[in-house]
């Protein structure tokens, strides 16, 4: 079933089938940098399940990106929930093969997901909160019409993590659907 699609793209919810779809990105160094080392075979199922897990309880979680052009997965994205500076928020998250970087893709996906957690999930904030290093999807982010809202320290695999807090909210989507409408 689909969840949300963009001209190019569509999201499902992940199942076991997508195992080494998953692993292939959640196991690349290169794509895994904002978080200190790729997965291991365990850590890529806990991360599986932890999405199944979030469909059933929350509605949403990580769902697989798939490119319309090839049925192909070439990443995750979605929402889920997160702590940011003490508090839990609706995260827009995102994550692709290294092979399907700067093609796009990413800020499609995101703007769909925004999309639907305003329009489908009636959300009244949504963020992306992001490792202060993490300059490409800080400019995701940015082209995704949200702001710095904060700053919160991650703790990962022993490692102090700065992120930086972006988010949009209603108004301001609202704000941008009517002024791009002539």
């Amino acid at each position: 079933m689909i969840i949300f699609e963009t001209e190019r793209l569509y999201t499902r919810e992940m199942d076991h089938s997508d195992y080494q779809r998953l692993a292939d990105i959640l196991q690349d160094p290169e794509v895994m940098h904002a978080y200190e080392h790729a997965f291991n075979d365990e850590e890529v199922l806990s991360w599986l399940h932890n999405q199944l897990d979030r469909y059933k309880q929350d509605g949403h979680g990580l769902w697989a990106l798939i490119l319309k052009e090839t049925s192909d997965m070439i990443g995750q994205c979605g929402l889920t929930y997160q702590h940011f500076q003490g508090e839990s928020v609706l995260e827009i998250g995102y994550l692709l093969r290294q092979d399907c970087w700067h093609q796009g893709y990413a800020i499609e996906a995101a703007q769909a997901a925004k999309r639907y957690a305003f329009l489908q999930l009636g959300c009244k904030e949504v963020y992306s909160i992001i490792r202060d290093s993490n300059i490409a999807s800080m400019n995701v982010a940015i082209k995704n019409g949200m702001k710095v809202r904060g700053r919160d320290i991650r703790h990962y695999y022993g490692v102090d993590m700065p992120h930086f807090g972006f988010s949009i909210r209603k108004d301001e989507f609202l704000g941008e659907k009517n002024s791009a409408t002539p």
